[in-house]
C-alpha cells in the first residue's frame, strides 16, 4: 500500500485572522511590597556581615573556632527512664538568627585546617 495513493476526505481548515489591537497604555499606582511583607529593620544585619567576611588566617584561630562551635546542636536532648524515653527536646539552635553564619564560619575553619594546615579534622567533627 502506497501511503501517496490513499485519498483523504475533504477536511475544513480553520483559517485563521489576525487583527490588531490598539495598544492602550494604563498607568496604575503599585507597591513597592505586597502587604504581607513589611520591611524589616535586622539589628544583627552588622554582626551578621562580620561573621560572614571574617578572613581565617591562622591555624590558632582556626582550632579555636573548631573546638568551640559545637558540630552538633548541644541542646538536643533525649530525657530517658531505665528503656522508656520520656520526652524529647528538639534542636533549638536554627532559632539562633546568627545560627547561618556561625556553622558557615566553623566549616571555613575546618577547611582551612584541612586544605591549607593539612590538620586531621576528624577530631572536631
Amino acid at each position: 500500500m502506497n501511503v501517496f495513493e490513499q485519498k483523504l476526505p475533504q477536511r475544513i481548515l480553520p483559517i485563521w485572522v489576525w487583527h490588531r489591537k490598539e495598544e492602550i497604555t494604563v498607568t496604575v499606582a503599585t507597591i513597592s511590597q505586597p502587604y504581607s511583607k513589611k520591611p524589616r529593620f535586622d539589628l544583627l544585619h552588622p554582626l551578621k556581615e562580620w561573621i560572614e567576611n571574617t578572613e581565617i588566617k591562622s591555624q590558632k584561630f582556626a582550632r579555636f573556632l573548631c573546638k568551640y562551635i559545637p558540630s552538633q546542636c548541644p541542646f538536643e536532648r533525649e530525657v530517658k527512664v531505665g528503656d522508656r524515653t520520656l520526652f524529647s527536646i528538639p534542636p533549638l539552635c536554627k532559632l539562633n538568627p546568627l545560627y547561618e553564619q556561625v556553622v558557615g564560619i566553623r566549616f571555613r575553619a575546618l577547611c582551612y585546617l584541612a586544605d591549607e594546615c593539612g590538620v586531621d579534622v576528624t577530631t572536631y567533627c
